[in-house]
């Protein structure tokens, strides 16, 4: 899974730089919204809304940002009907992509999104097509740059309940099960560790190795389709080459 680790790793540094943070927040807050209606509020008793509101702080959110979408989400009973709705498809090299979406309408969303995938030489697939290469993980990234005992960080997340550990360009990459992520992130901050995301992603089981041409082809689409004011989130099973991700 390294190919994975070293995409999620990029993707974490360039959301961390990234210049259009006014769309960043809209999405973040449209996931707060969602999950605090569904889920309640209290984020006692709310796993996905703890989630949400950790990648607002991750993205320096304004505070006020942050609760203007919670109470959004308990003043609006109707009118704003925001749904989640998951596309299956294929990029460049025939690698899979899941793409996650919030919208308030599925003709507008699934227009922008074969829209974009056609004119990278993607194509949308159907309901199931892709989604079997992929399973939910829970995903933990801790800045080694910040510690002097990567082994100790190691073993500490095994210990917390962590299924998997690995290294890579100076990020320690932990991954449990969906259910098992505040418990571990709770074991390892309360070892001193400063974790610099978490989050819930769909994982590829096994990917696919493609070149640099490919390589910059998928990343440009995958580029322009998080850019699409509904687009949640892509994952893809594709493995970049190091040359191609020093780029991104």
């Amino acid at each position: 899974m390294s190919g994975h680790s070293k995409w999620s790793t990029i993707k974490r540094a360039k959301g961390a730089a990234d210049a259009k943070r006014g769309k960043v927040f809209t999405k973040i807050a449209r996931e707060i919204m969602v999950s605090a209606r569904v889920g309640g509020p209290n984020i006692v008793d709310n796993a996905a809304l703890r989630l949400a509101i950790g990648k607002a702080r991750q993205a320096n959110m304004p505070k006020d940002n942050v609760q203007r979408a919670i109470d959004r989400a308990s003043a609006t009973s109707g009118g704003e009907n925001w749904e989640e709705v998951r596309y299956e498809a294929y990029g460049p090299a025939g690698v899979a992509l899941l793409i996650d979406t919030l919208t308030d309408n599925r003709n507008r969303t699934v227009s922008d999104v074969r829209s974009a995938l056609t004119k990278a030489g993607g194509n949308l697939g159907e309901t199931g097509s892709v989604a079997w290469t992929f399973e939910q993980k829970g995903v933990l990234l801790i800045d080694l740059t910040e510690t002097t005992d990567a082994e100790d960080l190691e073993l500490q997340a095994i210990d917390a309940g962590a299924e998997d550990v690995d290294v890579d360009s100076g990020v320690l990459e932990v991954v449990t099960a969906p259910t098992d992520i505040e418990s571990v992130r709770g074991g390892l901050e309360g070892s001193g560790a400063t974790i610099a995301s978490a989050e819930v992603i769909m994982r590829p089981t096994n990917t696919v190795g493609v070149d640099e041409t490919k390589g910059r082809q998928i990343l440009r689409l995958i580029d322009t389709l998080e850019d699409l004011d509904d687009v949640q989130r892509v994952s893809t099973n594709a493995d970049f080459p190091d040359s191609v991700l020093v780029e991104a």
